[in-house]
């Protein structure tokens, strides 16, 4: 029976997730040239778009249809074409209506190939993006929420994803990670400084706010579940950026601020998968460790020259398996029902350790196949003037921001030459 508080809190919880997606434009945006900005904006939200057809055509139902063989990878995909019996009534042992349910997976179906968009930002082609974001969602991220979340191989195996360490976090990270590699460095180089910090700091403000439904709402009802997994969320978010902010300043002796927006979403990253099963102390440890491993990443990325222009992988690659198998360590079964090592389950971390390494291999092969199938058939980079010129103009004919002319209709009136009241942004920073 349909329960109508549990069905306001998701419907929340599912307009909360999708805020998330022009929450990381703004957070990846900032983080590129000025002349790059619109074309990183447009990856979240053409992306939506793009994920919402495709997972009501049949993303959906390969997702939680029932498995079609006795592997477990991918469900039938006939079972919900076009959302064929997603209605209105609960499905069974649920209280709230089924396309509800459908609506709150589709928000996750959408921003996790959005992340993989800040390892490609400012030289991809875009016919190359929208082929890329399809063909990875019906193929990687469909088969990945099967597996753990609708009946499959790692659900099966008894591995836990509260809301989506593996399924969101490693398999974009790991798959960012791949095409960084396959497509190369930027002409600019990958040492490029954020044309706006503000805009990059709001939009991680506003995944914090979005995470709140990301992972509250996963208990997939407004009750205890769901306001333990809400603090524990955002006392890893402070404990990560504690950790960042702390790092960075030991390194360079400067308080960061984009280090402090980073450090938040590496908190939130590492206990998304962990938010139904741990206490506060264990939401505060696993925290702290991200924002450090994850910083640390980012070091490792510098050494090895690997241009993941927005440290995608550093952040929710690393941060994502820390926080899978730190459910494994500090699951507590009054929460969750599930004892981790502290409770003396070592089984529980062997299982989260075996799931990780299944993701982290399925997920760089399948994104290899289709980015180099991709590249055969498209092409992946833009002409290198094109990629110079910066893509808001070269691909989308726009420009995010009109350089001020230092004089006003006003000014000009009254033959003022008084520039005090305006500034110019420089055509890259």
């Amino acid at each position: 029976m349909i329960d109508t508080g549990d069905t306001a809190w998701m419907l929340m919880s599912t307009a909360l997730v999708m805020l998330m997606l022009p929450g990381l434009a703004l957070f990846y945006g900032g983080l590129v040239r000025a002349n790059n900005v619109l074309s990183t904006i447009m990856h979240s939200f053409f992306g939506l778009a793009i994920v919402t057809v495709v997972w009501v055509v049949v993303g959906f139902s390969l997702a939680f249809g029932d498995s079609l063989g006795d592997m477990g990878i991918v469900g039938d995909p006939l079972q919900y074409l076009f959302f064929s019996g997603v209605g209105m009534e609960p499905a069974e042992g649920s209280t709230i209506p089924f396309v509800l349910f459908a609506s709150f997976q589709m928000m996750f179906a959408a921003i996790t190939p959005a992340l993989i968009s800040g390892a490609f930002a400012e030289r991809k082609r875009f016919g190359a993006f929208v082929l890329f974001t399809v063909a990875w969602s019906l193929l990687v991220y469909s088969p990945m929420a099967h597996m753990v979340w609708g009946g499959g191989i790692l659900f099966e195996l008894g591995a836990l994803d509260f809301a989506g360490g593996t399924v969101v976090h490693i398999a974009s990270g790991v798959s960012a990670l791949v095409v960084a590699l396959v497509m190369g460095k930027r002409v600019a180089g990958h040492h490029v400084e954020p044309h706006d910090v503000p805009m990059t700091v709001l939009g991680a403000g506003l995944l914090w706010f979005g995470w709140f439904g990301f992972n509250a709402g996963s208990a997939l009802a407004a009750n205890g579940l769901a306001a333990q997994a809400l603090m524990v969320t955002t006392v890893a978010a402070a404990a990560g950026t504690l950790t960042w902010v702390g790092a960075s300043y030991a390194k360079g002796r400067k308080v960061s601020v984009v280090g402090a927006a980073a450090g938040a979403v590496a908190g939130l990253v590492a206990i998304t998968p962990a938010a139904g099963f741990v206490t506060v102390g264990g939401a505060l440890v696993l925290g702290l460790v991200a924002g450090a491993v994850c910083f640390g990443a980012t070091l490792l990325r510098d050494r090895l020259a690997i241009d993941d222009s927005l440290d995608v992988f550093a952040v929710h690659g690393v941060g994502g398996m820390w926080g899978a198998v730190g459910v494994g360590i500090f699951a507590v079964a009054a929460i969750g029902g599930v004892s981790g090592l502290v409770e003396g389950n070592v089984d529980q971390l062997v299982i989260q350790i075996v799931a990780v390494a299944f993701t982290v291999v399925f997920t760089s092969l399948m994104t290899f196949v289709i980015i180099k199938a991709i590249d055969l058939l498209l092409g992946l980079r833009v002409a290198a003037d094109e990629e110079e010129a910066g893509l808001d103009i070269a691909v989308h004919g726009e420009t995010a921001y009109v350089p001020w002319s230092g004089t006003s209709s006003a000014a000009g009136a009254s033959g003022s030459s008084d520039a005090s009241m305006g500034t110019s942004l420089p055509a890259e920073a």
